[in-house]
């Protein structure tokens, strides 16, 4: 069993979003997806996260208010750029918003309830792959901007994590480098210097 985690865990990787298609998970599916996306660190168990589900012509509809919006912001768009708006959330089955939602603590910094969130969209990620289903985790203009994120159903006080778009791929992904572990660990020596 431990093994087949590991094989596992080494070949994750991200598929992209314009190869993903239906079939998407079904209703029982997503809520098991869900549930295992909620199993993350969370200190003081404050759940400071929610999901919004994105699917059906809720996708073309987000496209449409996305298109919208960054006409607003940038001025008239070009065809290509509209229709790649347009299809934002319409590109792969279902997209689930991972909001980190924070709750006021005395203790726990919002910080933390941030990576919560961030834990429950990787989360989310490896129970679809492991359902035999792709996803891709983004973030995207819209998630940095106010009125996106309102258009998105994102409160004020809350930010986007990630978006994570989930189908079943009809592509071949290829290995890509990774980091090189030799430069990215290190042992303790004591207190940063310049």
């Amino acid at each position: 069993m431990q093994e087949a985690v590991l094989e596992f865990l080494s070949k994750r990787h991200s598929t992209p979003i314009s190869a993903l298609a239906a079939p998407g998970p079904d209703e029982d599916q997503l809520q098991l997806m869900l549930k295992l996306a909620a199993r993350v660190p969370d200190h003081g168990r404050l759940t400071p996260w929610r999901f919004i589900i994105y699917r059906g012509d809720a996708r073309k509809k987000v496209g449409q208010l996305l298109a919208d919006r960054l006409e607003q912001l940038e001025g008239p768009l070009t065809e290509a750029r509209k229709e790649q708006e347009l299809k934002r959330f319409d590109r792969a089955p279902l997209v689930v918003g991972v909001v980190s939602s924070p709750v006021e603590h005395p203790r726990i910094p919002e910080w933390e309830m941030f990576l919560s969130a961030g834990a429950a969209a990787m989360n989310l990620c490896h129970a679809a792959n492991a359902m035999g289903f792709a996803s891709n985790w983004i973030t995207n203009w819209y998630a940095n901007e106010e009125e996106g994120r309102r258009l998105l159903g994102v409160a004020p006080h809350e930010r986007v994590a990630g978006f994570v778009h989930i189908g079943t791929s009809q592509t071949v992904v290829p290995e890509r480098p990774r980091a090189d572990m030799e430069a990215k660990v290190s042992e303790y020596q004591g207190p940063w210097n310049e």
